[in-house]
């Protein structure tokens, strides 16, 4: 065993001596996966937040048929989903349109996200329509 391990010893010595290639190739490639996930956590939950809002705006528009809700009503319902989600909008910025047939929910609004060196602004316009069955 120790004559295996003597006549090792210059192939292990030569592999130290390498350029360390690999090594750069690893730091970097844990720097982008790092970039990456940090992107992701200051951009998806914009997107969770207007998917939600959508959503809600989707059932209001049905419950505001049926219960003949007015435009107030229904942009008060939304305004308060907007301020739980931490949407940047204001009540104002909600449009409502609803008569006995028909109503119409949309906002448009815009979410800065600042990564490290990198500015973005992300459009949201979620909408919704729904229409009396008669």
């Amino acid at each position: 065993m120790n004559l295996f391990r003597n006549a090792n010893r210059p192939m292990l010595a030569q592999r130290h001596s390498e350029r360390g290639e690999g090594k750069l190739k690893a730091i970097l490639f844990t720097v982008v996966i790092v970039l990456i996930i940090y992107s992701a956590v200051k951009i998806i939950p914009a997107y969770v937040s207007e998917y939600e809002l959508s959503d809600k705006m989707q059932e209001q528009a049905r419950f505001a048929v049926v219960n003949r809700y007015s435009e107030d009503q229904i942009r008060d319902n939304i305004f308060k989903t907007v301020q739980d989600l931490d949407i940047p909008a204001k009540r104002e910025d909600i449009k409502v349109a609803a008569s006995n047939a028909i109503v119409k929910i949309s906002l448009n609004y815009t979410v800065p996200v600042d990564l490290l060196f990198y500015h973005i602004d992300l459009n949201f316009s979620p909408s919704s329509e729904n229409k009396a069955l008669f």
